[in-house]
């Protein structure tokens, strides 16, 4: 009988776990696997994982007082709370689920073990304090869970990175072009991808697959021995990680689309994060091409040691070899003269924006690089859709959006900002603010908030983190305090849209933090 009581109380352990796990699981992914991040969470949201366990833990305190009930009130306190999280989760409406990759499950496996070994260990002590452990931990594991698989996950992207690294060796006629930037790399190489493929058998790396394991990703499933030009963002929020991902990679074109204070939690100062976008184009080899925006001041003022060739591109500054002007922008698209070798020419598209001009003017500039024409260059332009989230407008539910929600920075919710001037009928701004700016940030979202005079009617905060910053913007330029709204979440923005506004008004979503970020 104590057998089955014991295992009955373990798969009851185990129950609990797994539910209150997926969510733990969860954050860790949306964090990227990382401990800071994941440690920022936990603070922003200690108080309320508390609140959510007062109960539980007071009711495991009474069971280690009175014994004579105590596998009663444990066997409640597990149950309900189990209930609990189940009840609650299924309620979420995430942004981004939980993905159950491979490194996923196997962190599951790990997860399951680590809390048998809390159970065993345990076993000799009261049944409430058992629990009490148990109950305490789902979020704590997430720690030597991670420790645990490291070398795991090192050794599995070790093997594959050697497999691409074959795969790209055994393609010594393949183009390669690498893109990064703090912003615009990804809008950037897709138009490059559009701009080539007319020509030439292109791959690009889908999404934001811009990481060492997304490009191997990319390498080993997708690079076949027909493609001619392989097109690799580059992403980096670690000193290192450009210089990690060139040597990879090794483009013979390189692109810098930006250089920016983001992630500076990470690269920790701005002279990191200049001289890691900048290997880009130090580490190309002799005969190659470096691409630059010089608009950019921290990459104008940068003293490039590689003799490559560059070719420098500017809409302000026009120093340049490649220079964009004449700019105009309605709900359409934009229009712009280009001036290459001293002739100009003229340009439109479905972009949204200086800054996609600027993408435009780089891509542009890649395209002659590979022997594509001016002329063919304009009739392709014509035709490059928006990439997902970046100043892309949608009509959702009849009503019109301009979707700039991936990964917003200063420049681009500036740039957004001037995008909804432009447009008719009320202008509505939902943003959750800015994010990963380290010591800046606050004052970030205040100058964001300070922006939005003149260029949105009105506003819809999402959650807590920045609300304070851009409140504080907002009030010192007199935004009238009736048309800021607050909302804990994206679905709730949605909702008050729906029931607020008309189809003759246009809606800017600045910014779509994760959930990670919002809870």
């Amino acid at each position: 009988m104590n057998i089955i009581k014991q295992l009955g109380i373990l798969l009851l352990f185990t129950w609990m776990i797994l539910i209150a796990s997926k969510r733990a699981l969860h954050i860790f992914q949306q964090n990227r696997y990382e401990f800071y991040r994941y440690t920022e969470w936990l603070n922003h949201n200690l108080k309320r994982q508390l609140l959510t366990l007062a109960l539980p833990i007071l009711l495991l305190m009474l069971a280690l007082i009175f014994k004579n009930i105590e596998l009663l009130l444990v066997l409640i306190t597990c149950f309900g709370y189990g209930l609990y999280n189940y009840l609650d989760e299924k309620k979420q409406d995430y942004a981004k689920p939980l993905v159950y990759t491979g490194r996923v499950k196997r962190q599951i496996v790990i997860y399951l073990l680590l809390e048998l070994l809390i159970y065993l260990f345990t076993i000799m002590l009261p049944l409430s304090f058992r629990a009490l452990t148990i109950l305490i931990s789902p979020y704590l594991l997430i720690y030597p869970l991670a420790l645990i698989t490291k070398p795991i996950e090192e050794a599995i992207k070790k093997r594959y990175e050697n497999e691409a690294r074959k795969t790209l060796a055994s393609m010594p006629f393949l183009k390669k072009i690498g893109i990064t930037g703090s912003f615009g790399k990804t809008s950037t190489k897709n138009i490059i991808n559009d701009l080539l493929s007319e020509h030439y058998y292109t791959l690009m790396t889908p999404a934001s697959y811009n990481t060492p394991m997304g490009i191997t990703r990319t390498i080993r499933e997708m690079l076949k021995p027909i493609h001619e030009v392989f097109v690799c963002e580059m992403g980096a929020d670690h000193v290192g990680e450009i210089t990690y991902l060139m040597k990879f990679v090794k483009p013979e074109i390189g692109v810098v689309t930006s250089i920016g204070p983001q992630h500076l939690n990470t690269f920790k100062s701005l002279d990191n994060i200049i001289f890691e976008k900048m290997q880009e184009i130090e580490l190309l080899p002799k005969d190659g091409v470096g691409i630059i925006n010089v608009d950019n001041k921290y990459i104008a003022d940068y003293v490039i040691k590689n003799t490559c060739k560059i070719v420098r591109v500017g809409i302000n500054n026009t120093d340049a070899d490649i220079v964009g002007k004449d700019i105009t922008f309605d709900k359409d698209g934009s229009h712009f003269v280009a001036v290459i070798d001293g002739v100009e020419y003229k340009y439109q598209t479905k972009l949204l924006g200086e800054n996609n001009v600027m993408n435009a003017l780089l891509a542009i500039a890649s395209a002659l690089t590979l022997g594509i024409t001016v002329e063919e260059t304009q009739r392709y332009l014509k035709e490059v859709r928006p990439v997902e989230h970046r100043l892309e407008k949608k009509n959702i539910n009849g009503f019109l959006f301009i979707d700039n929600a991936f990964n917003s920075n200063p420049v681009s919710a500036r740039e957004s900002l001037e995008v909804l001037a432009k447009m008719e009928g009320k202008r509505i701004l939902i943003t959750p603010g800015l994010v990963d700016l380290g010591k800046m940030e606050f004052e970030a979202n205040k100058e964001f908030g300070r922006q939005m005079i003149g260029k949105a009617d009105e506003v819809i905060l999402v959650g807590e983190l920045e609300k304070a910053a851009i409140l504080e913007g907002l009030k010192e330029t007199g935004f009238n305090e009736a048309n800021i709204h607050l909302v804990a979440n994206t679905k709730e923005a949605f909702t008050y849209v729906y029931t607020h506004y008309s189809y003759q008004d246009t809606i800017l979503i600045e910014n779509d933090l994760p959930d990670a970020f919002l809870k």
